[in-house]
């Protein structure tokens, strides 16, 4: 597979089943297999902070493996280094997922390991996610203090030791990501992209994107990823060194993208607070959807802190006057004078253009 499924919406549950079936991931699990999901946990906190993944993600995804025929399905996650992972399921509401289900929840921090020879030598991963029959790796797409971005590639450090994940700080990630990535395989790929963090792991600036999407392919799905939040694939190093390595491609374009519906407008876009509220006081909204805001807020952090000039964005606009020489978001605002096309326009052309 070589195709990402794309929607949107605000129903984790909902969206997971509706990519699961289209894409028929069921042909994904090798004959009398086991399922591994793979969250991100970073932290103790609500998936609505920006940092880790909604639980309906996972309930979904229990749901239609179970509906499948899979009858050994598990939950593996290993927080990071200062985090408790069980507080941190718990946070997140897994816990009540996993009890519905009578599905077993591992904390691989405690889990045996296997060294496997890397690019970069030796590594020591977690044998759960080793042996998973499939490993379903369900990253948030999201900001990174130091790798700029994590989704897939990043997500799997959660399937190392805490000793190891400190040795890849040392080695100053980038190499070390893309070393896993190659050895570490994951059949199946699911992001919720439904309200990432701007610009941290940990949340606390969520940007309410309301999309989902899946793949196969992990550097494809990080390339896309860097599509979505206005980067250049050179923004995040470790995504070509893993296509360097054999993870995957970084190649991708429309004809790879199946959308499975178009994005909702919004009565009403919250008006947030903290860094993205400093990002768009210059934003001029009116019944903007949220994937083209989204796309708009995260460009802005790209390319445009400190930005003046009169932003307008929203169907609100189709038949009203904009200001000539102000800049249009997407379709909705095809009638002024400079636009970003797009239903929804991407970040990196948003960011692009703001740069003229």
């Amino acid at each position: 597979m070589n195709k990402i499924f794309n929607i949107y919406g605000t129903d984790s549950h909902s969206m997971t089943k509706k990519l699961l079936e289209e894409s028929n991931a069921i042909n994904l699990v090798p004959s009398g297999g086991n399922v591994a999901l793979k969250p991100n946990l970073v932290v103790a906190g609500t998936p609505d902070n920006g940092a880790t993944t909604h639980a309906g993600v996972l309930s979904s995804c229990i749901e239609y493996f179970m509906d499948n025929g899979v009858k050994d399905i598990s939950v593996i996650e290993g927080s990071w280094v200062a985090a408790d992972t069980m507080r941190a399921m718990k946070r997140a509401g897994y816990d009540k997922v996993c009890e519905k289900y009578n599905v077993p929840f591992f904390d691989l921090k405690k889990d045996k390991t296997k060294t496997l020879q890397t690019e970069i030598g030796s590594m020591e991963i977690c044998s759960r996610a080793l042996d998973a029959g499939l490993l379903v790796n369900l990253p948030v797409l999201k900001g990174h203090c130091q790798t700029v971005m994590t989704c897939a590639l990043k997500n799997l450090k959660g399937c190392l030791p805490d000793r190891e994940k400190r040795r890849f700080h040392s080695l100053g990630l980038t190499k070390p990501i893309a070393a896993l990535g190659a050895v570490l395989k994951t059949g199946l790929i699911i992001v919720d992209s439904i309200c990432g963090d701007l610009d941290f792991e940990e949340g606390g600036n969520p940007v309410q994107t309301n999309r989902m999407y899946l793949g196969t392919d992990p550097v494809m799905i990080d390339s896309f990823g860097c599509s979505l939040m206005g980067l250049d694939l050179d923004d995040v190093p470790y995504i070509k060194l893993a296509e360097k390595f054999g993870a995957g491609s970084t190649k991708f374009s429309s004809e790879n993208i199946i959308n499975l519906n178009e994005p909702e407008h919004s009565a009403k876009i919250s008006r947030p607070s903290g860094t993205v509220a400093k990002l768009i006081k210059n934003v001029h909204e009116d019944s903007a959807c949220s994937a083209c805001y989204a796309s708009l807020v995260r460009a802005l952090n790209v390319n445009g802190r400190g930005l003046r000039e009169n932003i307008y964005i929203g169907q609100g606009w189709k038949n009203k006057t904009i200001p000539d020489g102000a800049l249009g978001i997407g379709n909705c605002c095809k009638n002024s004078s400079r636009n970003v096309k797009g239903c929804p326009p991407s970040a990196k052309d948003i960011a692009e253009k703001l740069r003229v």
